[in-house]
């Protein structure tokens, strides 16, 4: 996998992730990445936002900021059995009862999405 289909990829499962996480929520409170976020003035770091009301004897719902810090492995190597591959996602040595040796590298990929979390 080369650099652009990596990133390309990347983008695509974290949207895709965000849209699904929103239709699973659909009947919560919570909020995934809404729209009207005002990010002016706060000083804590956790807080991403405030959201606007439609009713304005309403308090503004703070906007969490989620942070991800995912780490992607990558192999490129011959396996026993033969062959040569890559493998990007997560990697459980010894799972299969194969053996690999090759080169082996570790991307991180960091991202924050805002979220209005459910309140009491």
């Amino acid at each position: 996998m080369n650099l652009k289909q990596f990133i390309s990829e990347t983008l695509v499962q974290i949207a895709k992730g965000i849209e699904e996480a929103n239709t699973q929520l659909k009947d919560s409170k919570a909020k995934i990445n809404p729209p009207g976020i005002a990010t002016g003035g706060q000083h804590d770091s956790a807080v991403y936002g405030f959201l606007a009301e439609d009713e304005p004897d309403k308090f503004r719902k703070v906007v969490e900021s989620i942070d991800f810090d995912v780490a992607v492995y990558a192999v490129e190597g011959t396996e026993t059995k033969g062959g040569i591959g890559i493998m990007v996602g997560t990697i459980g040595l010894g799972s299969h009862g194969k053996s690999e040796s090759g080169k082996s590298s570790e991307s991180r990929i960091k991202f924050r999405v805002p979220m209005v979390l459910p309140q009491a």
